[in-house]
């Protein structure tokens, strides 16, 4: 397992990890950003923070799991939120701190951008997890 430090003598984080250490006999997982679409590929939440961080971090424990892997098992996110509004990222970070991710704590990375991918895409999340190195083969 990660061993997670909240370092002394810096500002306690609020909700995430200064430092995530992944020691031996682990695997990292790199996840592609996690998108707000539907297995159909319609985006969900049009111009809601929120509702499009929800659909995020489903699709995100998806791939996980399809990795053999879940939200605790995160190290890193970076987090990016079209808006230059700290109360918009406020309100995708407060989606962020009550899913799975918390459990950790993750270390992260909370940005406003200019814009993704996708037309009315408000939030991405990308990912990095730790994973036994021998997963159980999903359905197994």
């Amino acid at each position: 397992m990660a061993h997670r430090t909240v370092v002394p003598g810096l500002f306690p984080p609020p909700g995430y990890a200064h430092t995530a250490v992944v020691g031996g006999g682990r695997r990292l997982v790199f996840l592609a950003g996690a998108m707000p679409l539907d297995a159909q590929g319609r985006l969900v939440g049009e111009g809601d923070f929120a509702a499009q961080t929800r659909q995020v971090l489903v699709n995100m424990e998806a791939a996980l799991g399809a990795a053999g892997c879940g939200p605790a098992d995160v190290v890193t996110t970076s987090v990016y939120v079209v808006s230059a509004r700290p109360d918009d990222l406020g309100r995708v970070w407060e989606v962020v701190l009550g899913s799975g991710l918390s459990l950790g704590p993750h270390t992260s990375t909370l940005l406003g951008v200019a814009c993704l991918g996708l037309p009315g895409q408000l939030v991405e999340i990308t990912a990095v997890a730790e994973a036994p190195e021998d997963p159980v083969a999903p359905g197994a």
